[in-house]
């Protein structure tokens, strides 16, 4: 036997396995089933979507899980852990992730399950903590409300467009047109507006003359400053 051969040898006993007592992987599981659980409720509490998703909820638990489990197996072999980081090299993820909250829970789960496989339970507790107050401090700062929207279809005449205005003028500090569409004697005006009582200005151009449509649309999307 060659040299080589015998520090290869030498190498993988010394390295291949490591005493991974069932109580400590119990132990690490049953810490990252509570952290994880509690990152369920937390995105349950915080998310303001109008539908709820669940099943990514259920994920997010799931991966920190999984993660610690992952991280607890390479610990153990080096040799398990080169095949797994293989395994792992050819998953691709292709579930776009459309709101940048749902991706820091999704961080927030992977690294919760790094640092629980990797034997740092404090740090765990300690940063979940930490993420919570920040992300329900953030949250509760005040930013500028969303502008409203206001649809408007009615007759066209030359006129017609001056007259809307005037009245919108009249009911609101700030307005801008954001659409305009004449087809066939009909006038569609689509008006962004910042106003609180919208449902004077309603009425106000209700009472005009040749008003077939208008409704106001409150939105919660992103808030031009």
């Amino acid at each position: 036997m060659s040299v080589n051969d015998i520090i290869k040898k030498s190498f993988i006993e010394n390295f291949s396995s490591a005493d991974v007592k069932t109580m400590d992987v119990i132990f690490t599981l049953g810490i990252t089933v509570l952290i994880a659980l509690y990152i369920f409720f937390i995105y349950r509490l915080l998310t303001r979507k109008t539908f709820y998703n669940k099943n990514f909820n259920i994920g997010l638990a799931v991966i920190a899980v999984i993660t610690a489990a992952i991280i607890m197996t390479i610990q153990s072999s080096i040799v398990v852990s080169l095949g797994m980081v293989g395994a792992l090299s050819i998953v691709r993820f292709r579930t776009a992730v459309k709101d940048p909250l749902d991706l820091i829970f999704m961080f927030w789960a992977i690294a919760v399950g790094i640092m629980c496989g990797a034997g740092l339970q404090e740090i765990a507790l300690l940063a979940s903590v930490v993420v919570t107050v920040l992300l329900w401090g953030l949250s509760l700062i005040p930013v500028a409300k969303t502008p409203l929207i206001l649809v408007i279809q009615a007759v066209y005449d030359d006129s017609q467009q001056e007259k809307i205005l005037e009245v919108v003028s009249s009911f609101a500090k700030y307005y801008k047109v954001k659409s305009k569409n004449i087809s066939k004697n009909k006038l569609n005006m689509i008006i962004e507006l910042r106003m609180k009582d919208n449902g004077e200005l309603l009425k106000a151009i209700n009472k005009l003359e040749h008003i077939e449509y208008v409704s106001i649309i409150d939105h919660e999307g992103e808030t031009t400053f």
